[in-house]
């Protein structure tokens, strides 16, 4: 089968040469090369060979398929996708590639492993393409997606050498000083490795514990990354030699950290075990640093034979021959402890079906695959493996997106803890839910995991559209009232079709949000509309205390919703008379009634909305409002001020002085109120006070 596709594949691209001058079946013949190195099935070498002809030869799916059966023309078809995206668009073409990879992956991982290789081997010969920029967008998008995607299903060769090649095209001048330094540092210390090297060895002989100790030097991109990232030099970096100690069994690891702690100390805080908790991508090794032979520090890893495949190989490790056929081997892969290798890439499914503009999805895909790891418990004792910096909402979309939906707080290790707490290995989680699904807008800012912000980007915008929806139905409705015109038996289709809406309920949306104006649905609705009944929907009509508010406001503390925004002019709370401002594509704005900034809109009162505050809202909130007191420049005046406020049970969450002066000083104080009367009760206690020249609610 493979010299037919080899045949077929030089006999398709006939005379197509590369820009290296080469023939273009040189190509295919070297993907296919370093995918035997990995030791693939048939049908994954064939691919290889085949990887191209449907898209730079005559060759269709149908030809393959007749000549190298169904399961190849499969594989190269996903792969031909894949290749193709290369043409599509600069600003979508990232996410769009990913988008297709992540969709093709989720079913056969071959079709992952073919393009890899065949990004490998085009990394390789990227020094023939004349054109720098060319060469820096490839050389970029292999280290954005295609390496973070080796990384992921445990290709760490593979991975390794296409963060190199995209370094040196990328970064050449960094990477030169790296190797110099390495080259020096070589000179230095290379004796050293080898004498550390046999002292393990000895060590461990004692114990007739059989090994094979091996020292390894850093890659130049991961010294330049771990330097970014830390902010130290290169002199700081403690892991630029490590030592791999190879031993026979799962045991025998143990067995010898055991004896490698008796025999040098270890340093605190620098041990990992990822043998009883393995990575995502199925790494399994012991690491630990210890203080080793004058003082040096010495970083370890030590597995068996069979994990460092599998750390080398990744995914690839898995295929072996079982019931007389070759291939990928599921249970052997279970049985040495592993897991799917392809579950962690799956999950960024879930990003697409949340939908999202490109550079959303990039930027959450890098999330998902460049962190490193932390593992953390549920109470019931299930491992979450999770991105490094993850928090405790990250947490609860991990373990089901309701959870995360649901959630207002979280205890870590038994104690309640803010949401915005990093979590660290082995804490226990335990995520508080309310009744209902609540996710305020800045919750984002509380996630580093593309899952978690994709299910909170999909729930605003659910809850947004709901809120304009019946912001502009309200709108609509006050409107008609105003003309005098009544909604019954009125068909808003002319409307629909006038202004290019699918629905009624796309209608409202887009009067919500301020792009279409009521008074244009007017005079579709009602073609003869008059002067007088156009000028009635635009005047300015006195706010009859929130009586015929058709919107009421749930909140009272920073936003009241997605499409509601409270004014920092005025900063209502619960008691104020209220009225809204349509504002495009924000929603409404929320003002007291006497606010200052008001008197703008005066001429357009197709905009303004009558609104009232929900009887829960005027019960049990916490409004923020802003207080201004000039105060006596004296010792101790402004401890004496915060008191006052914290025995009439006001909270303070800001406080900012100025116009300071040597006798008095201006201070403006942001503090958590009940509602109007409650912050009318503090700006008189405040008055009360000898000390304060003056204290009023700030407006305007």
């Amino acid at each position: 089968m493979i010299n037919k596709a080899y045949v077929y594949a030089v006999r398709m691209h006939g005379s197509q040469t590369r820009a290296s001058g080469d023939p273009y079946f040189a190509h295919p013949v070297e993907v296919a090369g370093i995918l035997t190195e990995y030791r693939l099935d048939t049908a994954t070498i064939v691919t290889a060979l085949l990887h191209d002809v449907i898209e730079d030869t005559q060759a269709s799916r149908e030809d393959i398929e007749a000549l190298f059966g169904a399961e190849v023309a499969e594989l190269v078809e996903g792969v031909t996708k894949l290749s193709k995206l290369e043409l599509t668009a600069e600003h979508t073409r990232q996410a769009e590639n990913l988008r297709k990879f992540i969709l093709a992956i989720s079913k056969d991982v071959r079709v992952l492993l073919v393009k890899l290789a065949d990004r490998l081997h085009n990394m390789r010969t990227l020094n023939f393409i004349k054109t720098p920029a060319k060469r820096e967008r490839i050389a970029r998008e292999t280290l954005d997606i295609y390496a973070p995607l080796a990384r992921n299903i445990g290709c760490h060769r593979i991975c390794s050498e296409l963060e190199e090649l995209a370094f040196e095209q990328l970064n050449p001048v960094a990477r030169h000083a790296i190797e110099r330094r390495l080259e020096a540092l070589r000179t230095e210390q290379g004796r050293s490795v080898s004498v550390v090297s046999n002292e393990i060895a000895r060590i461990l002989d004692k114990e007739a514990i059989g090994s094979r100790v091996s020292g390894r030097e850093k890659h130049p991109f991961s010294i330049w990354r771990k330097l970014q990232r830390k902010a130290i030099g290169f002199s700081q970096l403690s892991d630029i030699y490590a030592f791999r100690v190879i031993v026979d069994s799962e045991d025998a690891c143990y067995r010898a950290l055991g004896m490698i702690h008796r025999a040098w100390p270890c340093v605190p805080e620098r041990f990992k075990d990822y043998i009883s908790t393995p990575k995502r991508n199925n790494y399994r090794s012991i690491h630990t640093t210890v203080i080793g032979p004058k003082g040096m520090r010495i970083e370890m890893q030590i597995r068996t034979e069979a994990m460092d495949r599998v750390a080398e190989d990744g995914v690839a490790a898995h295929w072996r021959y079982k019931n007389k056929a070759y291939g990928f081997d599921a249970e052997h892969m279970e049985a040495e402890g592993g897991r799917d290798p392809l579950a962690n890439l799956r999950q960024l499914v879930q990003v697409l079906e949340h939908g999202g503009d490109a550079e959303d999805l990039v930027e959450h895909a890098k999330l998902e695959m460049f962190l490193d790891q932390t593992f953390a418990f549920t109470p019931k004792g299930r491992l979450v493996s999770l991105p490094r910096g993850a928090m405790p909402l990250d947490f609860a979309y991990a373990v089901h997106t309701t959870i995360g939906d649901t959630a207002i707080g979280a205890k870590i290790n038994g104690e309640l803890k803010p949401l915005r707490t990093p979590l660290s290995n082995g804490d226990v989680v335990d995520i508080i839910r309310g009744p209902k699904p609540a996710v305020p807008p800045d919750w984002r800012s509380l996630t580093v995991t593309g899952r978690a912000r994709s299910a909170i980007r999909r729930h605003i915008r659910q809850t947004e559209k709901e809120e304009f929806l019946r912001l502009g139905k309200a709108a609509l409705d006050q409107a008609f009232e105003r003309a005098g015109k009544s909604r019954s038996g009125v068909s808003l289709r002319p409307a629909l079709e006038r202004l290019a809406a699918s629905s009624e309920d796309d209608l409202y949306d887009t009067i919500g949000r301020g792009r279409i104006s009521p008074v244009q649905v007017l005079e579709v609705v009602f073609p003869g509309l008059k002067d007088s009944e156009r000028a009635a929907v635009s005047a300015r009509r006195r706010i009859e205390d929130g009586k015929s508010a058709r919107i009421f406001v749930r909140g009272g503390g920073l936003t009241a919703g997605i499409s509601l925004h409270f004014a920092p002019c005025c900063t209502p709370v619960p008691g104020d008379r209220i009225v809204g401002i349509v504002q495009p594509d924000r929603g409404l704005e929320v003002h007291t009634i006497d606010c200052p900034r008001l008197a703008q809109f005066e001429d357009h009162g197709d905009l303004w909305q009558d609104l009232n505050w929900t009887p829960e809202a005027e019960r049990n909130t916490v409004a923020r409002a802003r207080m201004r007191a000039t105060i006596r420049n004296t010792p101790g005046v402004l401890g004496e001020v915060c008191t006052i406020i914290g025995e009439a049970r006001g909270n303070i969450v800001g406080l900012k002085m100025h116009y300071r002066q040597e006798d008095f000083f201006d201070v403006d104080i942001d503090l958590d109120v009940k509602d109007n009367r409650h912050l009318t009760n503090l700006v008189a206690a405040l008055r009360a006070c000898p000390s304060v020249e003056n204290a009023d609610r700030a407006l305007g």
